[in-house]
């Protein structure tokens, strides 16, 4: 009997656990990286020339980033390292100190890129620091897309 009393302990807090993860964190948290890739579509192009340079667009992108980015340290809490699809590895959590600054840098660096892009060359030179920020975040601590 005791037995079974241990065992339907250790489910329930198993359950109570698996239950505990921050959801609404989560998707909060991938809201806003989403947000910021599609800001990131349009100066993409403009790089590749595939598209003409536009300076509002840039800085509309930029405000996207600054804006987002500085939102992101905050939704790492402990109780969203699993669940909701979320492609945060676990090296995130190991170096959280690292990730939250690379989201600091990022918005230093679209600030500067902001008050800094006044024509094409400006963008030329500014854009892929920007986010070069991005892309070393994502190697080391997001799930690999395929």
């Amino acid at each position: 009997m005791l037995r079974l009393l241990v065992i339907a302990l250790l489910t329930a807090i198993t359950i109570s656990s698996a239950a505990a993860q921050n959801l609404e964190v989560i998707k909060a948290r991938k809201d806003l990286l989403s947000d910021m890739g599609d800001a990131a579509k349009q100066p993409g192009k403009m790089m590749k020339q595939e598209i003409p340079f536009d300076s509002d667009t840039v800085k509309a992108s930029l405000d996207v980033f600054i804006d987002k980015a500085s939102k992101l340290p905050e939704l790492f809490p402990e109780d969203s390292k699993t669940g909701g699809k979320t492609e945060a590895l676990p090296a995130l959590w190991e170096n959280k100190d690292d990730v939250i600054s690379r989201f600091k840098k990022l918005v230093d660096t679209a600030q500067a890129a902001k008050n800094n892009v006044a024509d094409e060359f400006d963008f030329i030179d500014t854009w892929p620091t920007v986010v070069g920020n991005c892309g070393g975040c994502h190697k080391k601590y997001r799930v690999e897309k395929k």
